[in-house]
């Protein structure tokens, strides 16, 4: 046990406060997913990792993760970078299964097939913000700052300057672009004027809808010939049956609808949108018109809240999935009509089931995915910062690996078994260290167990588990759970407080203030401690009392009381008045075996116990001067009034030497201005510094 002495003097004591990990560690706690067993038992804890929001944000390499907590094999990407291109803004999948990119900060057009990427066209412009598979084949790209299309014939390109189809009046922005191919006509989304245009196969342009909104986003085309658009301001979606014929088919609270999708009728013709509430105001991008655009970095956005909303043809919107730690940036439906939807933040693709099962199925390393195609036989994820073509090359496979998210102990710790749910076999590892990122420092993957049991990870701070499909690849993984024991770390009594019972904070000074009601003597104290308790073990504690110059500690509390909280009320009315220190010891004796448990105390400052009041000496009047001197046994005394009976006005009068500081205090004082000629009765009274008051009255004549 070790002994500390506190340099503070306590009449009563003040708080003083020295650093607390309790809050820290219930931050890393609650951050890794631990899901503790009650403090009360004795010190194993779990992490128990079941959902989602557990599982999602490690590694997953080639696995998917849905809103069950299920782990099963998912997709496999590869990775081929876009050279010279910074972000992915659109994309279209020629019939032999070519993928062109709409990319940015150069306006450049992409192609890639069976693993080569190729510049197809430039534009000129800033991005190549929509791509449309339309007029017989070609493909038409849409473009700011100057709000031009071009036209690559059959998605053709030799790398050089595309084709210009069509200028946009009064446009500088088209964000989407979707084709009818019953009507042979192309509509555009287009800013800042919140305008739909309506080109034809020659180029000619047509305002279909003027809204009034200064940016429309998103525009696709059902199979009946309904124009469906999204704007960015109040995020409305529109409904277009004829040429400026619109209706609000849903008003979101949010502030873009930034994707539309329609499933064909075969489907019920389902609508899907993703609309977002950003934390930043939206800003179009930076004009450069006086020349080609100089190369800029994509701003990483900070991430908004998302929605994917689904309705039915006849208006009925139902909420599907929803994300507030990120927006939403794409959406597509794949080869079953489910929509996809793709991240603004951590690049991570997203299907949700008509069940409203989520699922994580691509997490990529770059922040955000700009375009993505799950149909055919070419399916691939496009990112942003930097640009790469992710080319799905399967599902599931023995390659499959999930790994967790680094958990914390908040302190060393030993790591006991390993347990996990899953539908066929799975292996599983873990590795540690004392970093919060692994690195060199860590211990290697320990060998991998078949079935639950001991890891073999040496003890350490932070932990990560790995399962592999290597040994079924059409297994699920349910549920993760692994025990572990905290070093048992000692709790510290920082600092000490006493106070009279009731009061519910320390006085900010000794001195009762001045006139109005006198402060009552107490012969309780509240006494408080602080405590810094790393580990969160249920603490006993152990009170003692010493009096001023003995050596002698005393036990405070009666015969079988036991203290668990940092709290106690001392009785002191049979104590000798004088000053008194205190020892709080805490023991965490009720949550670890003998050979485990740490103690630790502190000694308070000293404490006054005062129940006797001051006494007049000596008091007297002459005329309207008045004299005398209040003594008290223990001192200092505090305050010394005067007040003409029953008016319950009190005046202050200081002592001879100006200032309240001894046992003894003479005083000397005219009052002539608070006495008023004629006679009258004078109350006079004094304070120790406990709050000890004696009252005495004298007449003035």
């Amino acid at each position: 046990m070790s002994t500390t002495r506190s340099p503070a003097h306590l009449r009563p004591s003040r708080p003083h406060a020295l650093p607390s990990l309790r809050r820290f560690l219930a931050a890393a706690v609650a951050a890794a997913g631990l899901m503790a067993v009650p403090a009360h038992a004795v010190g194993t804890r779990t992490f128990e990792l079941r959902s989602l929001e557990d599982l999602k944000d490690g590694d997953l390499t080639g696995v998917s993760v849905d809103s069950n907590g299920n782990v099963r094999a998912g997709l496999t990407l590869g990775a081929t970078p876009l050279p010279d291109a910074t972000s992915v803004w659109s994309s279209a999948v020629l019939p032999d299964g070519t993928a062109l990119l709409g990319t940015g900060n150069e306006g450049k057009i992409y192609s890639v097939s069976n693993g080569r990427v190729a510049v197809a066209a430039t534009t000129g412009q800033m991005a190549v913000s929509a791509l449309a598979l339309a007029f017989d084949g070609d493909v038409i790209a849409g473009t700011f700052p100057e709000g031009k299309l071009y036209r690559l014939p059959r998605g053709a390109g030799n790398g050089g300057p595309a084709k210009l189809f069509a200028e946009l009046p009064q446009t500088e922005d088209v964000w989407g672009l979707a084709y009818d191919p019953r009507a042979k006509a192309l509509y555009a989304a287009t800013g800042p004027d919140g305008k739909l245009f309506r080109i034809d196969a020659a180029g000619k342009a047509q305002v279909y809808f003027d809204s009034d909104e200064p940016h429309l986003v998103s525009v696709a085309v059902a199979d009946d010939g309904a124009v469906y658009a999204g704007s960015n301001g109040k995020a409305l979606l529109y409904k277009l049956t004829a040429p400026g014929r619109a209706t609000v088919l849903h008003d979101f609270d949010a502030d873009d609808v930034k994707a539309i999708a329609v499933a064909p009728g075969a489907k019920g013709g389902a609508i899907y949108a993703i609309a977002n509430k950003y934390v930043e105001a939206f800003a179009p991008p930076k004009r450069n018109r006086s020349g080609p655009p100089s190369p800029q970095p994509a701003r990483a956005q900070k991430p908004g809240k998302g929605l994917l909303v689904r309705f039915d043809r006849s208006g009925v919107a139902e909420r599907m999935m929803s994300d507030d730690e990120t927006h939403y940036v794409s959406l597509g439906l794949g080869d079953d009509l489910m929509p996809f939807v793709g991240t603004g933040a951590e690049g991570q693709l997203y299907t949700v089931s008509d069940n409203h099962v989520a699922r994580l199925v691509a997490d990529t390393d770059e922040r955000q995915v700009g375009a993505f195609a799950m149909t055919g036989q070419r399916r691939f994820v496009a990112t942003t910062d930097p640009a790469v073509f992710h080319e799905v090359k399967g599902v599931g496979g023995a390659s499959a690996v999930w790994t967790s998210k680094v958990l914390d102990a908040g302190l060393r710790a030993t790591f006991g078994r390993l347990t996990w749910r899953s539908d066929g076999a799975l292996e599983l590892e873990t590795r540690t260290g004392n970093t919060d990122t692994p690195d060199s420092t860590w211990s290697p993957w320990s060998p991998a167990l078949a079935a639950p049991g001991d890891t073999k990870s040496p003890p350490a701070r932070f932990v990560q588990i790995r399962a592999r499909w290597s040994r079924d690849p059409g297994a699920v993984l349910r549920e993760v759970k692994l025990a572990f024991v905290t070093d048992n770390a000692r709790a510290v009594v920082t600092s000490i407080e006493a106070a009279p019972k009731g009061q519910t904070k320390p006085p900010r000074a000794s001195l009762p203030p001045s006139g109005g009601e006198a402060p009552k003597p107490v012969s309780s104290l509240q006494l408080t401690w602080k405590v810094d308790n790393p580990d969160q073990d249920d603490l006993r504690y152990r009170l003692s009392y010493r009096m001023e110059g003995q050596k002698t500690w005393r036990n405070m509390l009666k015969p079988g009381e036991k203290v668990t909280r940092a709290e106690h009320v001392w009785d002191t009315t049979a104590l000798p008045e004088g000053e008194y220190r205190i020892l709080v010891e805490a023991s965490d004796e009720l949550a670890n075996p003998p050979e485990r448990t740490q103690r630790h105390s502190l000694e308070s400052g000293t404490i006054l116990v005062d129940t006797t009041p001051p006494v007049f000496r000596t008091l007297a009047l002459q005329g309207r001067r008045l004299t005398g001197e209040v003594v008290d046994g223990l001192g200092p005394v505090a305050r010394v009034e005067v007040s003409i009976a029953g008016l319950e006005e009190w005046r202050p009068i200081f002592p001879s030497d100006g200032i309240f500081d001894e046992p003894a205090e003479p005083f000397d004082a005219d009052l002539g201005t608070v006495v008023p000629p004629g006679s009258h009765l004078l109350a006079v009274r004094a304070y120790d510094s406990a709050g000890n008051v004696v009252t005495r009255d004298v007449e003035a004549r």
